[in-house]
């Protein structure tokens, strides 16, 4: 048994050590928001936030989790930044197939989070590089995240 908080929420998993945390959080735990894309932690889909910090989770061993802070999309979108992103994504129509989705948001969410000054576009699109999109809607996922920052800043981004 790996123990581990899971969206603020103490658990305890039964799974082998070397098992992808991205299986065990869906296959132990039921949340399904996190989504395998490419199993090699190249494209995003799968990426959480460990102690704060974005990881992809198809590479990461359960055993790598043990005794820290897991968020996922389902723990994001019970805070105020992960309603405010929503808000933002459905205003630039971003989600299109949505598989992405998830993964973006929690990059997203790092980004503003870590943000020192408001974000250009450019470094908005910087920030969000490596999260692939196959619909190809980089442009309203930077349009979000700017709309996003605004929203948290009070409109003063």
């Amino acid at each position: 048994m790996i123990q581990l908080t899971l969206n603020n929420e103490r658990v305890s998993i039964d799974a082998p050590p070397d098992t992808p945390l991205l299986w065990a959080i869906r296959e132990q735990t039921n949340l399904t928001g996190t989504k395998y894309g490419c199993g090699i932690a190249q494209c995003g889909a799968c990426t959480v936030h460990l102690d704060g910090e974005p990881v992809r989770s198809c590479a990461l061993p359960l055993q790598a989790a043990a005794g820290r802070n897991v968020t996922t999309i389902e723990g994001l979108m019970k805070t105020d930044a992960g309603k405010a992103l929503e808000r933002a994504w459905n205003a630039a129509q971003a989600p299109q197939c949505g598989y992405c989705q998830s993964g973006q948001l929690m990059t997203a969410a790092h980004l503003l989070r870590t943000a020192k000054k408001p974000l250009s576009r450019t470094e908005i699109l910087d920030g969000m590089n490596g999260n692939l999109c196959r619909c190809g809607t980089y442009n309203q996922i930077a349009e979000a995240v700017a709309g996003a920052q605004k929203a948290m800043s009070g409109g003063r981004a």
